[in-house]
């Protein structure tokens, strides 16, 4: 059975584009899938000093207040690295992504955990595994210049490991909601799943 973590960032639930299109891409895997679901629009804390201090500190030397500082860090972490396929529905939202996802991003980068540094650079430890990147966007073409959401999330993802990454665009969505909510779906349905 595989399982998939399903990522949303979307702070909309009622017509939320990523949100459809990513649901509509899982069903394309059947019924013998096991679909954890992370909805980030729900809160995600932000990073701050003690938080920082708990991640730096060696794990076996962790105080339980820094244990408790790292819950749900370590909750994010066991899902990515548990996944066999991720599905992630991100919104451009002011050519960058949602707070919620650069915040899930900087709890999920810990050295030592998912990521090492090495002489020859940073390597990912994050087991290699399919990613879909279902972005949305009402008026920023993904992939250009503008879009600092997707070219960011991918980085972010091959710094953890995780390079085989598939961008689905439904973009311009304000610009021909009808046309461009089509040519996605299209795009959704004629994507190469991973065996």
């Amino acid at each position: 059975m595989t399982t998939i973590l399903r990522i949303d960032s979307s702070a909309r639930h009622d017509g939320s584009a990523s949100r459809e299109l990513a649901g509509r891409l899982i069903e394309r895997f059947g019924d013998d899938v096991t679909v954890v679901e992370r909805d980030l629009a729900a809160g995600v804390p932000l990073l701050s000093e003690s938080t920082l201090g708990a991640m730096w500190t060696p794990a076996e030397q962790r105080t339980a207040v820094q244990n408790a500082e790292l819950a749900i860090a370590d909750v994010f972490i066991s899902e990515l690295m548990a996944a066999d396929a991720v599905v992630i529905g991100l919104p451009i939202y002011n050519f960058g992504p949602p707070a919620a996802m650069k915040a899930w991003a900087d709890l999920v980068a810990r050295a030592g955990t998912t990521f090492t540094y090495t002489e020859n650079g940073p390597q990912g430890l994050v087991p290699s595994k399919p990613v879909y990147l279902v972005v949305a966007s009402g008026g920023v073409p993904v992939g250009s210049p503008m879009d600092l959401a997707s070219t960011w999330l991918q980085t972010f993802l091959g710094f953890l490991g995780l390079t085989d990454v598939t961008v689905i665009a439904a973009d311009q969505l304000n610009v021909d909601p009808e046309q461009a909510i089509e040519t996605a779906r299209s795009n959704v349905d004629a994507v190469p799943l991973a065996a």
